[in-house]
């Protein structure tokens, strides 16, 4: 017995020494209370406290920390929006009054928890109720915007700091979804149909140009070879004149009538259309009068031609 009471006393002793340490984990902070009010706070490493006097209130963590959200709400022209979103906070800083803060605005961290989750619930339900079901999908960065500008004062007052909100995942119900895939679907046919509109359009414009093209060439081609073709004929003619006159200027300082020139042009025709006459049938007047006749339409055109030369 008397052996014992050292050992039980020695026992006693080791414990309340270690008692008087307490280690407290990176990024953390330990809040001590006397008696149930707040006295001080530990930061991490090895520490020393009152034994059986100082108690360890809560281990505050200074590390970021997520929450995944699932939630409905309900737009302008009542289409019921679902969200699915992740939550990233952490406690502000490590001064002394924001550790008060957390420590003490909540019975714990679920109650907590469940404030902060409703509160950014009511903030995107209200913000979505402004807005159509068209819009909604358009306007995720306004929500998460939106969020932050009415709860971080808030947050700040419990001692946390909201990082970052995103919405990962916005769906409508399923007649909405078959709606708006319908709706996808015939914008998407429309403009394949313009597309397709424009593409012939440029097709037949360009078939048109070519078209057109062509045919300026063509007629401009055509309209060379005329003037060319004219320009052999009146050549053609303007030598036959020359030579004519030159064939009766030189009978007439021979003294020689130049109607024997005509006569000679017109039987040398004669015998040409039934050298080269090829079975065809040719009418000539070859009476005496009919001869006359034309060699007097020659001459006269001959002397037309030499006035003409002359000039």
């Amino acid at each position: 017995m008397e052996v014992a009471i050292p050992l039980i006393l020695l026992a006693f002793g080791l414990l309340v020494f270690f008692k008087f340490f307490v280690t407290v984990k990176q990024e953390t902070i330990a809040v001590i209370t006397v008696f149930g009010k707040y006295r001080r706070m530990l930061r991490p490493g090895l520490n020393m406290k009152i034994p059986f006097i100082e108690q360890i209130y809560a281990r505050i963590s200074t590390q970021n920390r997520s929450t995944e959200l699932q939630f409905q709400a309900t737009t302008i022209d009542q289409a019921n929006v679902f969200f699915k979103a992740m939550l990233l906070y952490s406690v502000v800083d490590n001064q002394e009054e924001t550790i008060k803060n957390v420590a003490f605005k909540f019975l714990d961290e679920r109650s907590f928890m469940q404030t902060l989750i409703r509160t950014i619930e009511g903030t995107i339900r209200a913000f979505v109720a402004t807005k159509k079901q068209s819009e909604v999908l358009s306007v995720r960065n306004e929500i998460v915007t939106e969020v932050k500008m009415h709860i971080d004062e808030t947050l700040r007052s419990w001692g946390y700091h909201l990082i970052d909100l995103q919405l990962n995942d916005i769906t409508f119900d399923e007649q909405i979804m078959k709606s708006m895939a319908q709706v996808v679907a015939s914008n998407n046919l429309k403009a394949a149909a313009e597309n397709e509109g424009q593409a012939l359009l440029i097709t037949k414009t360009k078939a048109a140009e070519a078209e057109g093209n062509a045919i300026k060439i063509s007629a401009h081609a055509e309209k060379e070879a005329a003037q060319l073709r004219g320009q052999g004929i009146a050549l053609f003619r303007a030598e036959v004149a020359k030579g004519m006159a030159g064939a009766a200027r030189e009978m007439h300082e021979a003294s020689l009538d130049s109607s024997f020139l005509l006569f000679t042009m017109w039987t040398e025709s004669i015998k040409h259309f039934a050298e080269n006459g090829q079975g065809n049938v040719i009418f000539l007047d070859g009476s005496t009068d009919g001869m006359k006749h034309s060699l007097e339409q020659m001459m006269s055109l001959n002397m037309r031609k030499m006035e003409e030369a002359n000039k």
